[in-house]
């Protein structure tokens, strides 16, 4: 991007515009916040991206979207209009909000995420809310999360259930620093280990078991649109179903009796990975929709 100057012959920014001499936006000339949000959305940015863009450019909380509605006919310093201006424009390349502001909200969480992760998904909520209407609010449980990634789903039930005993597995040792450290700021136990799906746990039954595996096909043209984040995280094989096999094929020997697995798949999946959780043994089979109205999560029960 380039530089933000405040002579009416220099270059400025494309998203925002021109400040006054003072470094200050003014309603007669200079960048007002509602400008500023304006430019964007013609940009492309839908508004509640731009809100969250610069209410970060401008040091603040991302759910202050009532401030900004407040100010809106503050001006904008020129050192965040900057801020904005390169924050924008990466979105605009495809790089994800969460990274770009380095948080995410999740099922009542702020997490801390980047590139080392995937960016956490509203539609994973409905897996969390699945496994909370089978975890009882009572008494302890055991609870493992596959692949956890930031963490969402393992500290999201530890949070709603603290007499849980939640285990979390990711093979990417660099995602497992960052779900560590989200547990540990947001202050919540939960037993971390290194390695490929079951491999860490051996030995160990659990309550439930809840994963979020990578789903996408490998040449699925979707992919393109997901290269700022973690390819690992997101492909598995030809149909896109290799670690879903791999799961129900070995979570089964570490399901106490009466236990759960619950598993999120791609839009088109659920047919194919209840086939595969009725071919481990488990049942009564079933999915759930996800906010779309799509049946994003299949699971089974080991019989009592």
């Amino acid at each position: 991007m380039g530089a933000r100057l405040v002579n009416t012959g220099e270059r400025r920014s494309p998203l925002t515009p021109a400040l006054s001499p003072e470094g200050r936006g003014s309603k007669a000339g200079g960048a007002t916040l509602a400008q500023a949000l304006a430019a964007a959305q013609r940009q492309g940015l839908p508004r509640l991206e731009a809100q969250m863009l610069l209410l970060h450019a401008l040091g603040r909380a991302t759910h202050e979207r009532a401030w900004l509605i407040a100010h809106d006919g503050d001006a904008l310093a020129t050192d965040a209009a900057a801020r904005f201006d390169a924050l924008c424009a990466r979105r605009l390349r495809g790089e994800p909000v969460a990274y770009l502001t380095g948080t995410k909200a999740f099922h009542g969480l702020t997490l801390q995420v980047d590139a080392r992760v995937l960016d956490p998904r509203d539609d994973t909520e409905t897996l969390v809310d699945w496994a909370l209407e089978l975890l009882p609010d009572d008494r302890p449980a055991r609870v493992l999360d596959l692949g956890t990634g930031s963490g969402a789903i393992a500290l999201a039930l530890a949070a709603a259930r603290p007499q849980a005993e939640v285990w979390a597995v990711d093979a990417s040792a660099d995602a497992l620093a960052v779900a560590q450290a989200n547990g540990q700021r947001l202050g919540l136990a939960v037993t971390w280990r290194h390695g490929d799906w079951l491999a860490p746990v051996a030995g160990q039954c659990f309550d439930l078991i809840v994963g979020n595996p990578p789903y996408i096909a490998d040449g699925d043209p979707h992919l393109a649109a997901l290269a700022h984040e973690p390819r690992q995280a997101l492909a598995s094989g030809p149909d896109g179903l290799r670690d879903l096999r791999a799961i129900c094929a070995a979570a089964p020997a570490h399901l106490a009796p009466g236990g759960w697995l619950l598993l999120e798949h791609g839009h088109d999946q659920a047919g194919a990975v209840r086939a595969l959780l009725q071919r481990a043994g488990l049942g009564p089979v079933q999915s759930r929709f996800d906010l779309a109205g799509i049946e994003r999560c299949s699971g089974g029960q080991r019989a009592a």
